[in-house]
């Protein structure tokens, strides 16, 4: 067993509950390794930033080609645009929700200062960011490899964080923590868009039955 496992292993007579509340996560390789977690976490939040910004720009474009084409009363035109639009929409509520939902794993990630903290956050967390990549897949492509970096990463950290502090993981919580985050992300995502989309004129419908 190397120094740093000794150094940091918690005495085996010691409470599960004692270990998460005395095990501070050591300065040193974990904590080096969460902050690049982080890191790197934080420059996927910021290239789906930019993805946004340039999807909402397109949101704009053709917004307005419906708008023209429903003025000038050619619907066959302006249905195929607000058809684009739809699907558009759709890809923004999905890359906001992952931006929303990764940064709250940063902020969850900022705050664990207890190995036990560690292994509560990450659990969820790898789910959550399994999740994230699955939905950017058709969206941003070039994302997977990263993202799947990430995961990797988060999946090291949390068996050794388990390992040092003898914490045992509850998976069945976990995913259900994951659930509640990627939900509470899609409800922001949800408000954001209305807030800031504007509705097609005279509540135009789509042949798929949502409203934009």
């Amino acid at each position: 067993m190397s120094n740093f496992v000794k150094k940091w292993q918690s005495d085996q007579k010691q409470g599960v509950s004692a270990k998460i509340k005395d095990s501070l996560v050591p300065e040193g390789p974990l904590r080096d390794r969460l902050e690049h977690a982080t890191r790197q976490i934080n420059i996927q939040t910021s290239k789906l930033q930019a993805l946004s910004s340039r999807l909402k720009e397109r949101d704009q474009r053709l917004f307005e080609m419906v708008v023209k084409y429903i003025q000038r009363h050619d619907m066959a035109h302006a249905t195929i645009y607000a058809n684009e639009l739809s699907e558009l929409r759709r890809m923004e509520k999905m890359v906001e929700q992952a931006r929303i939902a990764l940064e709250q794993i940063v902020l969850r990630l900022s705050t664990a200062t207890t190995l036990g903290d560690v292994v509560v956050v990450l659990a969820p967390a790898m789910s959550v960011i399994r999740k994230v990549k699955t939905g950017l897949l058709g969206v941003m492509p070039e994302a997977e490899n990263e993202v799947t970096e990430i995961n990797n990463m988060l999946s090291s950290i949390l068996v050794d964080a388990g390992q040092l502090g003898s914490i045992p993981i509850d998976f069945r919580a976990a995913n259900e923590d994951a659930e509640r985050i990627l939900q509470e992300a899609s409800a922001i995502a949800e408000q954001r868009m209305k807030e800031k989309l504007p509705d097609l004129p005279v509540g135009y419908e789509s042949p798929l039955g949502e409203k934009l």
